[in-house]
């Protein structure tokens, strides 16, 4: 037994100074956005994933692939809710290699809606060697692949500053208080009025930042609110049931102490 809350105590104290250290080392609070699809009523906002989708189009696109969209999801139910002939105008902005065509020859055609967004690179090597050694990571699940989630994001759209004196970074390397190391490749890609929003939205690098999060929840989970209609009517079965059942229940009950 003494043997045992040795063991213990051993364990508790690691526990004690590896979650100080890891606090150490991850003390910056992340930045916080009032995001509409938080709670379990919680909705996108339609004209913000618009805006998003331009912000990533003129913006990310150039580097980040989104490989799991395609155009025709622009206009479905539960997205930024393009019209039909708006997305297909968005398609056809892009062009796509199909074929092979009568004569075995591989063709360009415009991009139509049931075609997947266009990589902006041929393979992953191009894209290193376009990045100074670094791959830019495919932004489809990036919202739920990083800790923190859309405020990770948010926070390191908005996280570029000079570093600190004793910081020295190499050519290329930018630092950035809220990426892991806070040294970061990419260069700061959000600056006030770099987009002019069609809606007329004034594009601070605040507000660029929630719109194209927003949008890459979404591409991350674009089942969301139907998840969410789903669980509140679970909810609402389970409650009715229980109540069913609670009455059934005291009614038996009743029954048996009536004859006891």
């Amino acid at each position: 037994m003494k043997y045992f809350y040795k063991t213990l105590s051993v364990f508790l104290l690691f526990l004690f100074f590896s979650s100080n250290l890891y606090s150490a080392e991850n003390n910056t609070k992340l930045l916080e956005n009032n995001w509409t699809f938080k709670g379990l009523f919680g909705k996108f906002d339609r004209a913000s994933l618009q805006r998003g989708y331009q912000v990533y189009n003129e913006v990310c696109a150039s580097c980040h692939s989104i490989k799991y969209l395609t155009y025709r999801n622009l206009a479905e139910e539960g997205g930024p809710e393009f019209t039909e002939e708006e997305a297909k105008a968005i398609a056809a902005n892009f062009e796509v290699i199909d074929g092979p065509n009568s004569t075995g020859e591989m063709f360009t055609r415009p991009a139509k809606l049931s075609d997947k967004f266009i990589m902006p690179y041929a393979n992953e090597e191009e894209a290193k060697s376009a990045n100074g050694g670094a791959y830019p990571p495919d932004m489809s699940v990036l919202v739920k692949a990083r800790k923190g989630g859309a405020n990770y994001i948010y926070s390191v759209l908005l996280g570029y500053e000079d570093p600190p004196s004793d910081i020295k970074l190499d050519d290329g390397v930018y630092y950035n208080k809220y990426m892991d190391g806070n040294k970061i490749k990419m260069p700061a890609p959000l600056s006030d009025d770099l987009v002019e929003y069609s809606d007329g939205t004034n594009a601070t690098s605040e507000q660029m930042a929630t719109d194209v999060v927003n949008f890459l929840m979404w591409a991350a989970e674009p089942h969301l609110e139907k998840r969410h209609k789903t669980g509140f009517r679970v909810i609402m079965y389970l409650i009715i049931l229980t109540v069913l059942v609670y009455f059934s229940m005291k009614k038996i009950w009743s029954r048996v102490e009536s004859k006891v």
